[in-house]
């Protein structure tokens, strides 16, 4: 293939990439299946290496892929598979168009000691069991968060003010959905990311690739060696400076003649841009190498240094006007807990008595706290694609290790009885998948129920929403005083789902509530009654 066509190629294979990605976390009418997620998300290298930890799978084998991509041609992974490279890309590119110099990169000694240092710490940090500068720093999970956090309530809320106009011409191919609301603690440091990373593509290209993220360290490491690369042939140079204006990436010099092929991204804009064909794309035969670039102490001379309503659950059956509907769909108002059951109670006082957890709830499928902590890498997929919105990004509730790993919050939603979505569509392997029959069973906690805080205690009105919507009859109402019932709640048969939880009226603390199991267990089926009795056949009327 000519040289030529490298780029027009790499572009359209990025926006591919770039596009899906974004759709994937985006997505809030399940448009995608979880095969192909798993399969789409396959060359994601981060996910891939910690996958291949926890699990040793054919599977998680993608990580390889991108190795020998490396050994071979260089950092394409970064240039065409890496969403928030290609995102960087996007930016840099709407830069350069509103800009009047075309040209503004310059070639730049490399910050090696910074870089190396990150790389370093995150392998240390792993070596001990803890991925937690891998979550923060790996390029997948902050572009999932930046879809997720930011993208995606924009894109809800689109949709939530042009649906109810659709609707009302009789078009319903859009609907108003509920926006999860995520705590804005949480946000900061995504929030925070995501301008550094705007910042840098907007002022120096693929700065943040070259210094900040961890991948794109381990994989500049290995392509010093790659078999084909990137050189300035210096008999046919004329020294014109163009490949090293345009160079995102800004590792050429034309005046001594290099690149530093360990900060090339591959994005082919210097073979394009050559007016006499002297930047070449070939085997290594010998050409200069750039010692700055194998020298990992080598002196930082840059002048910017990096800062571092689930459609199947529960459905409201009041009969509400249309437009408030829409209007509290747009606002993201989540009326399944006093909407929902016409007759729970509204509780006279609020709750004194504090819930008393012990430990988070992980995810089903993610076999204890411990597994899930080393596994996930926090690019809240799982958090996208769960339909109650239970899923919801953790602060400390994890400890510090933990940060931003996904939580069970049964303040938010609740675990649908058959949705097993998370486990579908996890790339590391930190919520493994199970079938519904084994969701059904699984334990990951056990519920708790504080009488002093339950209406029918403090008010003497009846109640019972926590049984009404218990899908294992963990929570179940016996006889109180006089036609009043209290529930009574079996921790054997309790699978954790958290729907007492969410639907408990009282506040600030539920009267019943879900402790985390730190290991994941196996609960009992319920027993199933029989109403055995005599049918007189001759009674009935047909």
């Amino acid at each position: 293939m000519q040289a030529r066509y490298l780029k027009p190629l790499r572009v359209i294979i990025s926006l591919f990439f770039l596009v899906f990605a974004a759709m994937i976390f985006i997505d809030f009418r399940d448009s995608f299946s979880e095969n192909f997620i798993s399969s789409f998300l396959f060359l994601q290298f981060a996910p891939s290496v910690v996958k291949i930890i926890q699990v040793a799978a054919i599977s998680a084998l993608g990580f390889l892929v991108v190795l020998m991509l490396t050994v071979l041609f260089g950092r394409v992974y970064c240039s065409t598979i890496c969403p928030l490279g290609i995102f960087q890309d996007a930016v840099s590119w709407i830069s350069v168009k509103l800009r009047r110099k075309k040209w503004p990169y310059r070639y730049t000694r490399p910050h090696n000691i910074l870089r190396y240092s990150l790389l370093g710490l995150t392998v240390i940090f792993m070596v001990f069991g803890s991925i937690l500068i891998l979550n923060l720093l790996d390029p997948y999970s902050n572009f999932g968060r930046f879809m997720t956090y930011f993208a995606k309530p924009v894109v809800l809320g689109i949709n939530n003010w042009v649906a109810p106009m659709l609707m009302s011409g009789g078009i319903y191919t859009l609907y108003p959905v509920t926006l999860p609301a995520i705590r804005w603690e949480v946000m900061m440091f995504p929030l925070a990311m995501l301008i550094l990373v705007i910042w840098l593509s907007l002022k120096y290209g693929r700065l943040y690739c070259n210094t900040v993220c961890p991948v794109g360290t381990l994989l500049g490491y290995i392509s010093r060696v790659s078999l084909v690369q990137i050189y300035i042939d210096e008999q046919s140079c004329t020294k014109c400076g163009r490949c090293d204006r345009i160079c995102k990436s800004s590792c050429m010099s034309f005046r001594e003649g290099l690149v530093d092929f360990s900060r090339c991204v591959a994005c082919y804009n210097c073979l394009r841009i050559c007016p006499d064909n002297a930047v070449k794309y070939s085997a290594n035969h010998g050409r200069k190498i750039n010692l700055m670039a194998l020298n990992p102490v080598a002196p930082l001379k840059q002048s910017v240094t990096p800062q571092d309503n689930d459609t199947t659950g529960m459905i409201d059956d009041s009969k509400r006007s249309f437009i408030l509907t829409a209007l509290m769909m747009l606002f993201g108002i989540n009326r399944f807990a006093k909407g929902a059951v016409e007759d729970i109670p509204e509780p006279e006082q609020d709750t004194t008595i504090p819930e008393d957890k012990n430990y988070p709830v992980s995810p089903p499928g993610s076999i204890s706290l411990k597994h899930f902590n080393k596994a996930c890498t926090a690019c809240t997929l799982c958090v996208s694609v769960c339909p109650t919105h239970v899923l919801q990004p953790s602060l400390l509730e994890y400890g510090v290790g933990g940060f931003l790993q996904p939580r069970m919050d049964f303040h938010a939603g609740f675990c649908n009885f058959d949705c097993t979505s998370c486990g579908e569509v996890c790339p590391t392997g930190a919520i493994l998948p199970l079938s519904v029959d084994e969701k059904h069973v699984t334990q990951i906690g056990v519920v708790k129920f504080e009488r002093e805080n339950c209406v029918v205690y403090t008010d003497n009105t009846s109640c019972g929403a926590c049984s009404e919507h218990c899908p294992t009859r963990a929570c179940d109402m016996v006889p109180y005083i006089g036609e009043l019932t209290i529930p009574e709640v079996d921790e054997s048969t309790c699978i954790g789902c958290g729907a007492c939880e969410y639907i408990c009226p009282t506040r600030p603390y539920r009267a019943i509530y879900v402790d985390g199991n730190p290991g994941h267990m196996i609960a009992d089926r319920p027993e199933t009654e029989r109403v055995e009795r005599e049918v007189d056949f001759d009674d009935f009327p047909f």
